[in-house]
C-alpha cells in the first residue's frame, strides 16, 4: 500500500528524466533521482500532476522534495534496486538546492563478464562502459510490424572482454552519426539503463524504449579511468555486417509493456483518484 509522508528528501540531482505518451499526451513523467549519499529511486508524476511540477523538473536539476507518497517498488526491468518508489501528489512541494560539490551521475557501469556469466539478474536495467571496436551500419528492420532502425555494435573492455550492443530507434540513427564524426579516435561508449538480453544461452544488451542514455567519451571521471587502462595503441574500428537479426533482438511487445506501464499493487489502485492504466504485480 502506497504511505504519504510528510517528509524531505535532499536530491541532487534528476539523473535521468523522460516522459511516457498515450495517444500523443503526457501519461507520466519517470525519473531517477539521487541523494547526497549516491543511492536512486524511481520517482513518478503522474498524469493528474503532470500539469503541476513538469515545468518545474529538468534533468540534471538538483531538488528538494517535500509531501511525497511511497510505495513498494516491484515488477519487471527495475530501473534500481531500492526498495519503494516515489510518488508526486498533488500537495508534493518542490525547492531549489544548491547543487552538490560532488558530481553526481548515478553511474555505475557493470562487469562485462558478470552479464556474459549470467551473474546480474534480468530484472534490472544496468549501466555498461567499452570501447567500440565494431560495428554495422544502420539497418531498417521490421519489429513488432513497424519499420525501425538498427544499429549493432561490439564492445571491449579494459580485460577485452566483448559485448555485443544493440541500439534502435532513432537512438541508433543519432549514434551512428556521432560514430562517423568522431572514427578517428578512441571511441569509449557509455549506457545507462540498459535491457539484458538472452538468446539461445547468449547474452548481449539493448536500449529500453527511450529510458537508455547513450553517450561518446563523455567527460566523466569513469571515462578518464577507464582510457588510462586501454592500449596506448588505437584499434581501428571495424565495420561490419550485421549478424542475423534473430540473435540480438529488441525487447519483446511484453517486455516493452513492463518498461513503459506504470506498475501498480492492488492495494495502490484502490487509492487511485481518477482513471488509468496500470499494470498489476
Amino acid at each position: 500500500m502506497a504511505k504519504f509522508f510528510d517528509k524531505v528528501m535532499d536530491l541532487s540531482p534528476i539523473i535521468r528524466l523522460w516522459r511516457q505518451y498515450s495517444a500523443g499526451d503526457i501519461d507520466s513523467i519517470e525519473m531517477v533521482l539521487i541523494d547526497s549519499n549516491g543511492d536512486t529511486i524511481h520517482a513518478t508524476v503522474n498524469e493528474d500532476v503532470v500539469s503541476i511540477f513538469e515545468s518545474f523538473l529538468e534533468e540534471g536539476d538538483s531538488k528538494i522534495l517535500i509531501n511525497f507518497s511511497l510505495s513498494q517498488a516491484c515488477g519487471s526491468y527495475r530501473l534500481t534496486k531500492h526498495p519503494y518508489k516515489i510518488w508526486f501528489q498533488a500537495t508534493t512541494r518542490i525547492r531549489l538546492c544548491d547543487d552538490s560539490p560532488y558530481r553526481l551521475t548515478g553511474f555505475t557501469h557493470v562487469n562485462f563478464r558478470e552479464i556474459l556469466d549470467g551473474t546480474l539478474s534480468l530484472e534490472y536495467l544496468i549501466d555498461i562502459m567499452g570501447e567500440i571496436v565494431e560495428v554495422t551500419h544502420v539497418e531498417i528492420v521490421s519489429l513488432n510490424g513497424k519499420d525501425t532502425e538498427k544499429i549493432s555494435l561490439l564492445l571491449k573492455n579494459e580485460e577485452d572482454v566483448r559485448l555485443p550492443l544493440v541500439v534502435w530507434g532513432k537512438v541508433a540513427l543519432d549514434l551512428s552519426e556521432a560514430i562517423q564524426l568522431l572514427s578517428d579516435r578512441t571511441l569509449i561508449c557509455v549506457m545507462k539503463f540498459v535491457k539484458i538480453k538472452v538468446w539461445k544461452d547468449e547474452r548481449s544488451v539493448c536500449n529500453a524504449y527511450n529510458v537508455s542514455a547513450v553517450s561518446l567519451n563523455p567527460f566523466i571521471e569513469e571515462v578518464e579511468a577507464f582510457a588510462k587502462l586501454l592500449p596506448k595503441k588505437n584499434i581501428s574500428l571495424a565495420i561490419v555486417q550485421s549478424k542475423p537479426f534473430s540473435i540480438v533482438s529488441m525487447m519483446s511487445e511484453e517486455e516493452d509493456y513492463f518498461v513503459k506501464m506504470p506498475q501498480k499493487t492492488i492495494s495502490d489502485i484502490l487509492e487511485t483518484r481518477k482513471v488509468s492504466v496500470f499494470s498489476i504485480i
